[in-house]
């Protein structure tokens, strides 16, 4: 009887003792720890999201969208909750058919523990869809385990067109290349965060506080005519098919603004997938903007520059007289024309209008390494034009320091010096503007507010440049280099352009850039418009490549943009 007194006083003593444990952990909890009890049943029942702001657009010059942003959704899966509730795989079947995906891609998300409690589902779907597979339900179920995060993604409406300029965004949706990238801390703006409360019971939000506000990113309006640029991208197309280049690239600029209003690229690509389709070994090359990017020998387009360089020296006129003979040798190199001539007599126009490499180096050799080096400087060649465009190249132009014995008989026409079609276009720029050079520049507004026009310097004198551009007039004339590319009543001036490219270290034989830059009308240009054509084949010439396609663009652009054609222009030699 004792044993058995005794046992019980001991079960009593345990009662006891566990009892007052009980007591002293609900004082506690209730009492001390209460505050962060009920913060953590809050917790549990909201959470914080980010609240993703709007990318600016980017719109042409009449405000028609190149790019935009429209909002979406993420959905996301809770792996743990799902094997809690629900047949993973029942679930899978019943989400397929509403996202478009696979059943098994589906199970790996839904299954996937290593995720934790958030496991990318389906990301950047659009709303309506976002919304029936939430309010899926699983044998009689409702879903449970899936929740819904705002999203933005960006759409390019024409994908096509001015892809390569306006480039696109990476996962993150942050620009990586083009205007996207240049021009990504103005187009991106700041995210805002919300807090969502939901109801524990149902798990549908009852309260949604805003505790960090959205910055919408800013438009961009661009100089761009989307018309003109679309016809840009067809001329070039067709370059493509004709001459099956390794690329070919075009820039239509205004230059009294210095504004560019078409700058097009070929092959083309889908700004919306630009690796879509496209071989890994080219695809790095088909995403450049090669009117900033490529940097090319000029050719016979530079004798423009030399030629005004010696007009604004006061060392030739147009009407000066070389003799022209069959060949210039020096150091164990030999300079020959295209055409092969005897001594011949040539005006500096005619040595334009034939482009003799021969007479563009007479006209070197008047102005010496140092003032013909302090020309090619003086029209913005060799460095970045301080363009708005993302990726532009520099170029390399050789101090007189660095020249070697046949290095004036190379410059002169074109040749040992590297530069970009856009540098090239604004020199032309600058001799169609009086002589005035000034950066070119795609934007035209941000967020509204109209961008200022960059500040032009005077680097010849308007006679100069007006001498020039009547000379160039005898390029597109009968027995020019590029007679085929004129227009009918239209006054036209221009240069071509046949490059040979330096590969280890040789000139190759078999390698070329067929270049055209020209102007329209010559007497006041409104319009300036560079074609480069990188390694053609069936031919080389830039006369027979790329002036059919400059003819091409200004016969397109003329009308559009009211340019009249002159009734008593006649086009003759000069």
């Amino acid at each position: 009887m004792k044993v058995i007194d005794r046992r019980v006083g001991w079960l009593f003593v345990v009662f006891v003792g566990l009892l007052t444990i009980g007591l002293v952990r609900a004082l506690w909890l209730g009492g001390v720890q209460s505050g962060q009890l009920k913060q953590a049943a809050f917790n549990e029942q909201v959470q914080s999201e980010n609240v993703p702001a709007q990318r600016g657009e980017i719109t042409d010059t009449s405000g028609t969208p190149l790019a935009l942003s429209e909002s979406v959704d993420d959905v996301i899966a809770d792996p743990y909750l799902i094997a809690h509730d629900h047949d993973a795989r029942a679930m899978a079947d019943a989400l397929a058919p509403v996202l478009g995906m696979k059943v098994h891609d589906i199970l790996v998300s839904l299954t996937d523990v290593k995720a934790g409690g958030y496991s990318p589902l389906a990301m950047k779907v659009a709303p309506d869809v976002a919304q029936r597979a939430m309010k899926l339900s699983v044998n009689g179920k409702p879903i449970n385990g899936l929740s819904i995060e705002p999203d933005t993604k960006r759409v390019y409406p024409r994908p096509w067109e001015l892809s390569q300029v306006l480039g696109y965004l990476n996962g993150d949706g942050t620009g990586v290349s083009g205007l996207e990238y240049r021009f990504n801390h103005v187009l991106s703006g700041v995210n805002g965060k919300r807090q969502v409360i939901d109801n524990p019971s149902t798990g549908e939000p009852i309260s949604i506080r805003t505790i960090g506000r959205v910055t919408q990113g800013k438009s961009i309006q661009l100089t761009i005519s989307s018309p003109l640029q679309s016809e840009v991208e067809q001329v070039l197309a067709g370059v493509g098919r004709e001459w099956q280049p390794k690329f070919a690239t075009a820039i239509v600029m205004q230059p009294q603004t210095g504004a560019i209003l078409a700058d097009g690229n070929w092959p083309r690509v889908n700004d919306n997938d630009p690796y879509a389709g496209a071989p890994v070994s080219t695809i790095d090359n088909a995403i450049q903007d090669h009117a900033v990017s490529f940097t090319y020998e000029p050719g016979s387009t530079f004798k423009a520059i030399t030629v005004a360089g010696a007009l604004q020296d006061h060392l030739i006129t147009p009407d000066t007289t070389f003799t022209v003979p069959p060949q210039l040798s020096a150091y164990g190199k030999t300079v020959t024309d295209a055409e092969p001539h005897g001594y011949v007599d040539y005006t500096t126009s005619q040595i334009l209008k034939y482009s003799s490499n021969i007479g563009a180096d007479l006209i070197g050799a008047k102005l010496g390494p140092d003032r013909f080096n302090r020309w090619v400087h003086r029209f913005g060649l060799g460095r970045s034009t301080g363009s708005d465009l993302s990726g532009e190249a520099d170029g390399y132009i050789l101090n007189p320091s660095q020249y070697n014995g046949v290095s004036m008989l190379n410059l002169p026409f074109g040749q040992g010096e590297a530069v970009t079609p856009l540098q090239m276009a604004n020199a032309y720029a600058a001799i169609a503007d009086g002589g005035i050079l000034r950066s070119p520049h795609i934007v035209k507004a941000i967020g509204g507010r109209a961008q200022p026009l960059p500040r032009g310097h005077r680097i010849i004198s308007a006679g100069t440049a007006s001498q020039v551009r009547d000379m160039l007039r005898g390029v597109l004339a009968d027995g020019g280099t590029a007679s085929g590319a004129a227009i009918p009543g239209y006054d036209l001036a221009g240069k071509t352009g046949t490059a040979e490219v330096a590969v280890d270290g040789k000139y190759s034989k078999t390698q070329f850039v067929a270049s055209f830059i020209g102007m329209v009308p010559a007497n006041d240009p409104k319009l300036v418009v560079a074609v480069v054509v990188d390694d053609p084949r069936g031919n080389i010439y830039g006369g027979s490549v790329a002036a059919p396609a400059f003819q091409k663009i200004v016969g397109w652009a003329v009308p559009y943009f009211g340019i009249n054609p002159n009734p008593n222009h006649v086009a003759t030699g000069s």
